[in-house]
Order: C-alpha cells, then structure tokens, then sequence
C-alpha cells in the first residue's frame, strides 16, 4: 500500500468519523435527514478534492496546511471574526487577556523592515540593562528577526531563562548584545491621573482578565485626592474590546441597576440578559466617555450601557460597530476554534452592529488629518466596511449561495493607524491630554456642569 493511499485512508476515517459524530445530534444516527445527507456528500467531495491535490498538484503538498487552510476558509466565510486558530495563535490570544506574561519587558514593532522597540515596560529587565525606545531588534539568541510575531516568540519564555538581545542604536556604530533574564511581566489596560483639580482621567485600553480590579484602584485613587471627584473623563478611543465579563463589569462599577447587555444567539445558553447590581462604593459624579471608529466590541458595550442608562454623555465619533460576542473553544492538538455565537443589544434594545455607538457630542479628533466620511475615520475601516460582516438582525437563511462571501481580513484592528501612540505612559503625560481637543472639550463640559448646578433658578 503506497504512502498516498493510506493518507487518503486515514483521513477518510476521519471524516466518516466528522460526519457520525456531526450528525447524531440532528437525528442521522437514527434516520439519514436530507441536511445530514448533504453532509455526508460534502465531506466526500472535500476528500475527492484532498486527495487529487496530493497526487497530482504541481508541487509536493502538505496534507495538515491543505486542511488547516480548508477549515479556515469555511470558518471565516461565516463573519470576519470567527476563526480557526493554530496552536500559536490560542496561546497569544490566551497571553493577551491574562494580567500578565514572562520575557523581557518591551513593546515592539516593524518598523521600517526592522523589529523596533516601542517602549522598554519600566522596571523590567529590558528598562533595568538600558533597552531604549528606537533601538533595532536584530538578533535574538544570535537568530536574525525580519518578522515580528517569530520575533515576540523567540523573545519570550519561561521566567529564569536567558536570552541574547542584539541591537542597532543609532550614533552606535556596532551591534549591542544585551544578555537578559527572562521575568514575569505584568500588562497594563488602565491609566489614570488628574487632569485639573476634582476631575480625573480614565484610559483603558482594552479589556482582559485584571481591568475591572485596575480600574477600580485607580478610580479609588482619584477619589481620594483632595478636592475629591467631581467629574471623570473615560477614555475607551481605540480600545479593540475584549472580554465580554469585563466589559460587563466595568459597566456595573458605575450602574447601581437595570440592564447592562442582553445577548441573543441561536441556543439558549447564549441568549443572556446581564444587571448591574448594588455597588459598596457609590460614584455619583458626573462621568464623559470618549469613544471613536477605534472603540470596538467591550468599549462598545460599556459606552452603549452608561449612555442608555442615562449614567454618561458620549464625546467624539462614532464607534466601529462591533456587536457580535465571539466564544473560543479549545480543540485537539493544541489548536482553537474562535466562533461568533451571540448578537448583543444595549439596555434599550438597540443593536449597534454595523451601526456603531453614536455620540451625544460629536467632536472630531483634531490630530486627524484624514478627513472623516463614510464610516472611515483616520483611515481605520468600520465593521460595516468589513466583507462579510453580520447584520444588525438575524437573516432568515444562512444557506443560500449569495449569502456567502470571502473574508480577507482576519480581525479588525490589524493593521489599523491610529493616532494614539503606541505606548501608555506617553499618552497619559498631562501636556499631552492639554493638547487633546476631545479631552480638553470633555472637560469644559464637566466645568460647566458643576458651574450651573450653583446657579439658583
């Protein structure tokens, strides 16, 4: 038996055993449905095709790449957030909303062809040897880094263990080599500070595992200042979203009831409808959240709850328009299965998908130089823009052909500019947000809050 035959062999089994387990829970293991018929075909054709490809394609195939990229093609013609993702990609995501990951302490970029550090994270070990914002990253344990996700691999690693970061500086003629050991650390999604005396500033920038605790410390801080809060500024511009329980929990620090989010998908357990419960700590001030065509997804929820609630003003432009909740369900063999599974509404009912967040105050950023139409802000496409998107309501069919359609975007805030800079600690410097039009607006309106309530009627 050639090597060929019992590759198609295997993976026949495979699929024959893909279709028993598919279908038993429609009903095929008792009595063949059309729908379970059609399966069945479906899958025999995909072995037709697996196994013409291997035998008589112009070049050596790899079997495991050819059915990778087949899964993913079926996955993302679905919506341009669900997807299949492979053994390193989980672990990043899984990396990306934890509080915390081991390596060396530097954010980075491809810049100009070269793997470029952003920002050393102060006190790490990349800020403790002298790792400077500008400096070229290229080499990693004597390796030559051109790509940045090889490059984040190659840099991170259990804590204790050394690496070599070698670097070009410019006014340094040779290569520095920095001997590093590797360490826990922490990530950071909130950021705070006064921006005037009784008005506090807020940023988050995303939602993972540890926001909701961070953002509650810093909201202590400011409020323990003296004079003590009279208004806060949050700030969710840019902020790509993350986790929904995070994003509901954030909502609740400044809710004391009534709804939060309802989700609604096809299965009962995803047809949910959250509350803000009481809170220990009451916050009665007056809150501004600033959101714009960055603001996605978690953002998106917090911003549509505290404006329906009646609990914030909005400030800026209109959100991306994500309003779908994707879950992640761990496969075999290390791999991922991203999968939207619900559609959220606001507490009043509104979908915001494709539609986006529209803000009580419109401001425009003046920092943007692209001029701001048709959902494109700065250059950054919105979710109606995306191939594929979902509708703001359910579609009576998903199975006819003209409903289905190629995706080429695999998330949307690749490859997006934006205007904020690329590390926290040089946005939240005070002269900076002085010069920021929609902050400096948000704090005028706050001002001008406190000035009438002391004017008698």
């Amino acid at each position: 038996m050639t090597i060929m035959k019992k590759r198609h062999i295997k993976l026949w089994l495979v699929l024959a055993i893909a279709v028993v387990f598919s279908t038993i829970g429609t009903g095929f293991y008792k009595n063949l449905s059309a729908d379970g018929a059609e399966t069945y075909r479906g899958l025999k054709l995909f072995s037709d095709v697996i196994d013409i490809v291997e035998k008589t394609y112009v070049d050596e195939v790899d079997s495991k790449v050819l059915i990778e990229k087949a899964i993913q093609g079926m996955v993302t013609s679905l919506d341009p957030h669900s997807s299949l993702l492979l053994p390193d990609a989980l672990k990043d995501l899984q990396i990306d909303t934890q509080g915390e990951f081991t390596g060396i302490g530097i954010r980075i970029a491809l810049k100009d062809g070269y793997v470029t550090v952003i920002s050393p994270i102060v006190d790490t070990p990349a800020y403790r040897a002298g790792i400077e914002s500008g400096d070229k990253i290229v080499k990693v344990d004597g390796e030559p880094t051109t790509d940045l996700r090889e490059a984040v691999k190659m840099i991170r690693g259990p804590k204790g263990t050394q690496v070599v970061v070698t670097i070009l500086r410019e006014g340094v003629k040779e290569p520095i080599d920095f001997k590093l050991t590797r360490d826990v650390i922490p990530i950071e999604s909130v950021k705070s500070i006064v921006l005037k005396p009784g008005y506090g500033y807020v940023w988050v920038t995303n939602f993972r595992d540890n926001t909701t605790e961070d953002l509650e410390k810093s909201l202590d801080q400011l409020e323990a200042a003296n004079p003590p809060m009279k208004g806060l500024v949050l700030d969710l511009r840019n902020n790509p979203g993350g986790l929904l329980n995070q994003a509901i929990m954030v909502s609740d620090v400044f809710l004391e009831n009534g709804t939060i989010l309802s989700i609604k998908g096809r299965m009962n357990k995803n047809t949910k409808t959250f509350t803000a419960k009481p809170n220990p700590k009451k916050r009665n001030y007056p809150i501004i959240v600033l959101i714009n065509g960055g603001s996605a997804s978690a953002s998106e929820i917090v911003a549509g709850a505290l404006q329906d609630q009646k609990r914030a003003l909005i400030l800026g432009t209109t959100s991306f328009g994500k309003g779908s909740v994707q879950t992640v369900e761990t496969l075999r063999d290390g791999y991922g299965l991203k999968l939207t599974i619900a559609r959220y509404y606001t507490p009043s009912g509104r979908s915001i998908q494709a539609k986006g967040i529209e803000p009580d105050v419109f401001v425009k950023n003046e920092r943007i130089n692209s001029k701001e139409t048709e959902g494109l802000e700065g250059g950054m496409p919105k979710e109606k823009d995306l191939k594929n998107h979902l509708e703001a309501t359910p579609e009576k069919s998903l199975k006819k052909q003209d409903q289905i359609h190629t995706n080429d975007k695999k998330d949307e805030t690749d490859g997006q500019e934006s205007d904020m800079p690329e590390t926290a600690d040089e946005y939240i410097k005070l002269e900076r947000l002085q010069s920021d039009n929609q902050v400096m607006r948000a704090l005028d309106i706050l001002l001008s809050y406190e000035i009438f309530k002391r004017i008698q009627p």
